[in-house]
């Protein structure tokens, strides 16, 4: 059992503070986390609806080119044209969330259809479905960005508020039941320590006597 002094009073308060402190910074830390969370929440949904209503008006382009220059002509083109995309992950940190973002290369940035053969000899509704579906790759790996920051950011706002709860419902009542029972304690044994020692002088004086 611990019998607790000044030492140990003055020990849970400093230790208190210090948990105080932390709470508020974990707290701050947290509010600071989700309103970057919301911020980047916006531009997220503005991308996933953006990225639906190009995919809608390229399916309809590419049905049209199909229908104007036929399936099998549509897919040799597609097979002769294709070419790689250069993507570049690159690390980044915000609020010391660390996160991966798809930078794009200029090739499929700078709007070149990529044809291999006569871009006259394809139906025009062709090269418009090949625009739309190069603003539909550059638009999903800026998506997969902001993908993968909200998730990060989302994990931590989750790990913070747990170690806050774990701080605020756990250890802050603990040691506040801890200075309670300190204060308590030294204050009964000062009071036991004042009356002997009342106790003794009396009966020095001579006045215990009898």
């Amino acid at each position: 059992m611990i019998h607790p002094n000044r030492t140990y009073l003055l020990q849970q308060k400093e230790r208190k503070k210090t948990v105080t402190g932390s709470l508020a910074i974990l707290k701050a830390r947290r509010q600071a986390l989700i309103m970057e969370f919301l911020a980047s929440a916006k531009p997220f949904l503005l991308s996933r609806r953006q990225i639906s209503g190009e995919y809608r008006k390229a399916i309809e382009e590419l049905q049209l080119a199909q229908a104007q220059d036929s399936k099998n002509s549509v897919a040799s083109v597609a097979a002769i044209s294709g070419r790689d995309i250069e993507v570049t992950i690159e690390p980044r940190n915000i609020l010391g969330v660390r996160y991966k973002e798809a930078l794009i290369g200029e090739a499929i940035r700078s709007g070149e259809k990529g044809f291999a053969c006569d871009p006259g000899a394809t139906a025009p509704a062709l090269e418009e479905a090949t625009e739309r579906f190069r603003v539909i790759v550059e638009n999903m790996l800026k998506f997969a960005g902001f993908e993968s920051k909200l998730k990060r950011l989302a994990r931590d706002i989750r790990s913070l508020s747990r170690k806050s709860r774990v701080l605020e419902q756990r250890v802050l009542p603990e040691l506040s039941q801890n200075l309670r029972t300190a204060v308590q304690y030294i204050g009964e044994r000062e009071r036991e320590d004042h009356f002997r020692l009342k106790k003794f002088k009396n009966l020095k004086s001579g006045k215990g006597i009898g």
